[in-house]
């Protein structure tokens, strides 16, 4: 129950991303810019807290610190997907928005894994094609197709994100690393701002769900993420994250009053039906 709790909370931080940056890019007097350097230093202060009181816990245990270090690209990486989130959630919905996100993500992931010459089962090569066809399906002409370049822009945020992942396998101690990312990307969020400052605007509200974007389901959401992966399997929290675009739609409806269009649930089926073959436990079957 302890890790189905974790899971459960860590998913809907997630989820409570997309909603927190809709609403308060759409209803209060914040800009991209402002709510991305917030968003991003707000992290990056409770990330480095958080990594603070448990090494000086360990210390105390007597038991050994473990390291993680951020680096220059993982923090680009980190940036370009939170700036490109915070530009595209100013015309698009939280459900397309979360999907285009999480399908671009694991679609870039799926292409990687090929363009390295890895094989793919055909079960999980079709649905890598699935979830290809889906996002292509969203993006076509039509009266239902979310506007074109904040679509792509969202896109973008889900390579950038994809970078930062794949990185992230290889980049030390989950947390602390996190922790690093978020203070060295703090650095060229916060520049940005100031280099806009004539244009930003904000307001009370604004900066209140940047910080709680930033802070809470950011940087809390993360180090709750970590905490459930040490103890299911890699497969588990793979599939389990096929959830949060399904919350982050009943979320941007029933607080948002955001519609739903045809095209955009069957676009969903497809999209997250062909993740699921492609991580689902029988992937590995021929």
């Amino acid at each position: 129950m302890r890790i189905l709790f974790l899971v459960a909370l860590a998913l809907i931080a997630f989820a409570a991303n997309s909603i927190l940056a809709r609403l308060a890019l759409t209803e209060t007097a914040i800009d991209p810019i402002t709510f991305t350097a917030v968003r991003i230093a707000s992290g990056a202060g409770i990330l480095a807290v958080i990594v603070w009181l448990r090494a000086r816990w360990l210390a105390a245990q007597g038991k050994p610190v473990a390291v993680g270090r951020g680096s220059v690209v993982s923090a680009l990486s980190l940036l370009v997907y939170a700036l490109l989130f915070s530009l595209a959630y100013l015309s698009l919905t939280a459900a397309t928005g979360a999907l285009l996100l999480f399908g671009a993500v694991q679609v870039s992931m799926v292409g990687w894994t090929l363009m390295r010459g890895e094989r793919l089962s055909g079960r999980a090569l079709t649905g890598f094609l699935l979830a290809l066809v889906g996002l292509i399906w969203l993006l076509m002409p039509g009266l239902a197709r979310p506007p074109l370049w904040p679509a792509l822009m969202m896109i973008g945020a889900g390579l950038a994100w994809a970078v930062y992942t794949l990185r992230a396998a290889s980049g030390g101690e989950a947390t602390a690393s996190t922790a690093g990312n978020f203070l060295i990307a703090a650095v060229p969020a916060v520049v940005l701002a100031a280099a806009f400052s004539s244009q930003a605007r904000w307001d009370a509200a604004g900066l209140i769900l940047a910080l709680a974007s930033g802070s809470l389901a950011s940087g809390l959401g993360y180090v709750i993420w970590y905490a459930a992966l040490g103890q299911i399997e890699t497969r588990t929290a793979a599939v389990a994250q096929l959830q949060v675009p399904v919350i982050t739609a009943l979320a941007g409806v029933l607080m948002l009053a955001e519609p739903l269009s045809l095209r955009l649930i069957l676009a969903g089926i497809v999209i997250l039906g062909g993740i699921l073959l492609v991580i689902a436990p029988w992937r590995s079957k021929r």
